[in-house]
């Protein structure tokens, strides 16, 4: 009954943390497209294809005005992809990508935008057509700007994996991947030990000849064991980029920035819980000293997931082995409520590790 439970509250959580994550930029279908528009508010929709280039290029404009509008309680910003969701745009007539169209409200006769693809000029409209105000937001910017006074610093600092895209602002794929990459940046910034940064190697050309970039965007990869770098070839999705951040740096991330299920996790440790567990009254002291010895050998991050089995294990005896259940539970409902991502992860490693204790009780 109680590992039900636990389940159940972690399905819970997963169902949360989808939800505190969402675009700010609605994202409509078939079936939820006549649900959404023509109601209460007024909609600017954006019909696009995931294949079209100036869809990419308006990509990073649009979300600005997704993020800026995303209070104003009488206007929708939304999007619908028509490889997707053909019915709907087919309905609206759309010919071409990208096809921006204004829905007023209570209505589903749209009129075509036909301004200027810029977050600036669409604000401007959809304040004129929504009757709002709303000022354009500056959206946060965790990706690292590197200059030549910062670069070695930053770059060549043995204590950090470092992916670097080195950028023209005039460039195309670079607008595109954009979005992306300051995504990626969200993803790693409570990890100290990785940097996402960029560098404008058409304003400091010495700095990209040296490191022979020839072409925009180039991505290369800078680890703590090797400074001199070597080529990013993988692919240019979220999940790609987290999943090679992941496997190089040896971080547990999602790509909401949430730790996983693994992070935290030392099998050797691992073990020696599930012995401990299973241990009578009289052996689980020997098993506590071979965890602490164990957790005193490991060295970088991992040292600090030693130190957190060595105090849960602490705990387990002392407090009895109903302990592990009780305090999942009470992790994942506190998980469940508007933290900081610092005390998420913190919290979620603890859960991670109590879990194998509730596994092998």
């Amino acid at each position: 009954m109680a590992k039900s439970q636990i389940c159940f509250g972690f399905a819970l959580l997963a169902l949360l943390l989808v939800s505190a994550v969402a675009d700010d930029v609605v994202v409509l279908t078939d079936d939820s497209f006549e649900k959404e528009v023509g109601k209460d508010k007024g909609a600017l929709v954006e019909f696009y294809a995931p294949w079209c280039g100036h869809c990419k290029k308006l990509a990073p404009e649009y979300e600005k005005l997704g993020a800026s509008f995303k209070k104003a309680k009488s206007v929708l910003i939304a999007k619908v992809d028509c490889d997707e969701q053909k019915s709907v745009c087919t309905k609206y007539g759309v010919s071409g990508y990208p096809t921006i169209q204004w829905f007023p409200k209570g209505s589903l006769e749209p009129q075509k935008y036909e301004g200027p693809r810029n977050a600036e000029a669409l604000a401007e409209y959809v304040n004129k057509e929504g009757g709002t105000n709303v000022k354009l937001a500056a959206l946060p910017q965790n990706v690292v700007v590197l200059t030549p006074d910062n670069f070695d610093e930053i770059v060549l600092d043995q204590n950090k994996d470092v992916l670097v895209e080195f950028y023209a602002p005039w460039c195309g794929h670079c607008k595109s991947l954009a979005p992306t990459y300051e995504k990626v940046a969200t993803v790693f910034k409570q990890e100290e030990g990785v940097v996402i940064a960029n560098l404008d190697a058409d304003a400091h050309k010495a700095l990209g000849e040296k490191y022979g970039v020839s072409g925009f965007p180039t991505l290369k990869f800078f680890p703590k064991d090797n400074k001199a770098g070597h080529d990013y070839d993988g692919g240019r999705d979220l999940d790609d980029f987290v999943s090679f951040i992941n496997e190089k740096s040896g971080t547990s991330r999602d790509s909401k920035g949430q730790l996983t299920s693994k992070a935290g996790i030392v099998e050797s440790l691992d073990a020696l819980v599930k012995e401990l567990v299973a241990a009578s009254e009289d052996e689980k002291k020997a098993v506590l000293s071979r965890i602490e010895e164990e957790a005193s050998n490991l060295k970088g991050s991992t040292a600090r997931y030693g130190k957190l089995y060595l105090k849960l294990a602490k705990s387990y005896i002392e407090k009895g082995s109903d302990y592990a259940s009780k305090e999942t539970e009470r992790l994942g409902r506190v998980l469940g409520k508007s933290i900081s991502p610092v005390k998420a992860d913190e919290l979620t490693l603890k859960r991670n590790i109590l879990t194998t204790f509730v596994a092998s009780s």
